[in-house]
């Protein structure tokens, strides 16, 4: 039978569960802003040819890596895969590792 609030039936989901406890409990850490490496150094233009900057942004499979983990801002990632896609059409960068 259901749990009772002030003589009515509660349902499962309006339930305390605890959760709340565990959340406070865990150690809260400071994380860093993310900050643009483009715009810190100030470089405008990423160049295709530029296999050595280009391969820190690509993940061992060969995937370009996302914003949220690079720290880039949205017009550089942009700048940035179209740099990659074009690197990897005239074979400076693989598509994919090899396994």
């Amino acid at each position: 039978m259901a749990e009772t609030k002030g003589g009515r039936p509660v349902a499962a989901s309006q339930r305390p569960t605890g959760g709340d406890k565990a959340i406070a409990a865990k150690k809260q850490y400071f994380r860093r802003k993310k900050v643009c490496r483009f715009c810190v150094e100030k470089i405008d233009d990423i160049n295709y040819k530029d296999v050595k900057l280009l391969n820190s942004f690509i993940s061992e499979r060969g995937k370009i890596t996302p914003r949220r983990i690079t720290g880039v801002c949205a017009p550089h990632q942009r700048r940035l895969s179209e740099a990659i896609k074009q690197a990897r059409n005239i074979a400076l960068l693989p598509f994919a590792s090899a396994l």
